[in-house]
């Protein structure tokens, strides 16, 4: 288990998990914030090739960019919220990336507003 990745699973609501990895250097007191909220839990919404929901995290800009690569996890500043990006759509404003989704990523294609996602450090 590396210290500048963490691993993660996200337990979508009648769909299934998909595992992902926080990493540290992109965004460092971001991350560090989320990660200690761990278990968190938050209600779906879709933009375009992305799904997000709120989480309870206030954080500015840490490095923010305005574009994202497919498979990316972000935090988003303005909404407070954990995104994930599923296809090749770009964040509606800048986002503090965090990690990547490494094993399912297909499954956010399934999700539907107002479904319960999970985020979860795994061991």
């Amino acid at each position: 288990m590396s210290v500048s990745r963490v691993s993660i699973k996200f337990v979508i609501e009648g769909i299934g998990e998909a595992e992902g990895e926080f990493i540290r250097h992109l965004a460092p007191r971001t991350v560090e914030t989320i990660m200690k909220k761990l278990p968190i839990e938050g209600q779906a919404a879709i933009w375009q090739e992305e799904v997000y929901f709120e989480i309870p995290v206030k954080m500015g800009s840490e490095k923010a960019k305005p574009t994202v690569k497919k498979g990316a996890i972000a935090f988003w500043p303005m909404g407070s919220a954990l995104c994930i990006f599923y296809g090749e759509t770009q964040p509606y404003s800048p986002v503090n990336i965090v990690g990547q989704v490494t094993k399912n990523l297909e499954l956010f294609e399934q999700v539907k507003s107002g479904a319960k996602i999970k985020v979860e450090e795994t061991s």
